[in-house]
């Protein structure tokens, strides 16, 4: 598979990490549309995605970690907007994030319907800035933040995704744009 605007040698080490990262997160996300996390064998995994065990051991643990490692980028995509906006109401990080979700609703759909929606709840402790180390009204302000967005994202999902992120940033946005500015 041709590399696609990376300006990494496809021979160097960089180049075949970053193929067999990519041809195990497509063979996964294709086997998962076929059946549950865990009746995916890692040999089925690097069969499809053209590589070896070792290449999977190298690179990951175990087969969520492939998921955790997509879901990190996407959602980094998100926070990197988010983060462009000096002054960010409520609303706003609220109309961002489920307009990430909807652009990106067949992954986040498939790992909602395998159960997996959880390896998502991590990503929004690392998006508000939680660290356990922290004082105790940082630590818990962020986690909050943090759980209540998880919360949100979960009963959507629940709810058949049916509102837009406009609708969820006017109406979710109205009952709490006085509580925190980010």
């Amino acid at each position: 598979m041709e590399q696609k605007g990376k300006s990494v040698s496809p021979f160097s080490s960089e180049g075949r990490n970053a193929y067999v990262m990519e041809h195990l997160t497509e063979a996964m996300l294709t086997l998962l549309a076929e059946k549950p996390i865990s009746d995916i064998t890692i040999s089925e995994l690097c069969d499809l995605a053209g590589v070896g065990r070792t290449s999977f051991y190298r690179n990951f643990d175990t087969k969520e970690a492939i998921l955790k490692a997509y879901l990190a980028r996407l959602f980094q995509a998100w926070q990197e907007e988010w983060k462009k906006e000096t002054v960010c109401p409520f609303s706003r990080v609220i109309h961002l994030l489920f307009s990430h979700l909807e652009a990106n609703l067949d992954v986040y759909r498939l790992i909602y319907d395998r159960g997996l929606i959880g390896l998502v709840k991590d990503l929004f402790l690392v998006a508000f800035g939680f660290d356990p180390a922290q004082d105790v009204i940082p630590a818990y302000s962020s986690a909050y933040v943090a759980f209540l967005l998880y919360g949100w994202v979960e009963v959507w999902f629940r709810r058949g995704m049916k509102e837009t992120a406009t609708e969820l940033a006017d109406c979710l946005g109205e009952n709490v744009e006085g509580a925190k500015r980010f």
